[in-house]
């Protein structure tokens, strides 16, 4: 079995290998100021929104990744749609590393079941699709991060209207 200096060792002989080791490297550093540069901009945006400069909190932060992730998902969509594949590669390979910073997601049980709590709390079951607005606003805050809105709407309409 070979010892790791004589991997490194081989590796380093091989022009192939250092070619594409170096190809890989400058790619990632490309992606990686671009996406450090893009995440930032969001960031800066909501710090200086409004009439003075602030520090955002950390669920300011957690809202700007929340909508930078959104923005990369709807991209992604779009780009493959347009058939521009590396594009939407790129952007799924920005949601991915944004994903690493949200909270857990929710299943689709899991939102099933705050829809349905939401519900009989409210007293919404009998207003039918007039009840959506108050079953919303209860359940937002409990998914917020954790559940794709338009996800959670669908599920609240599904059992509104059943």
């Amino acid at each position: 079995m070979k010892t790791h200096d004589e991997m490194v060792t081989e590796w380093q002989d091989n022009p192939a290998f250092c070619n594409a080791y170096e190809a890989l490297a400058e790619e990632f550093a490309l992606f990686d100021a671009l996406f450090k540069a893009r995440t930032k901009a969001g960031l800066t945006q909501a710090e200086v929104a409004g009439s003075e400069a602030v520090e955002l909190s950390d669920q300011q932060v957690l809202d700007v990744v929340i909508r930078e992730a959104k923005k990369r998902r709807e991209a992604e969509e779009a780009y493959a749609n347009a058939g521009r594949t590396e594009l939407a590669e790129k952007e799924h390979a920005e949601s991915k590393v944004l994903a690493g910073y949200l909270p857990q997601q929710l299943t689709q049980s899991e939102i099933a079941s705050i829809v349905t709590d939401a519900i009989a709390s409210t007293g919404a079951a009998e207003l039918g699709m007039k009840g959506m607005g108050k079953v919303m606003a209860q359940v937002t805050p409990q998914t917020k991060g954790r559940a794709d809105g338009s996800v959670v709407a669908a599920e609240v309409r599904r059992q509104l209207s059943g």
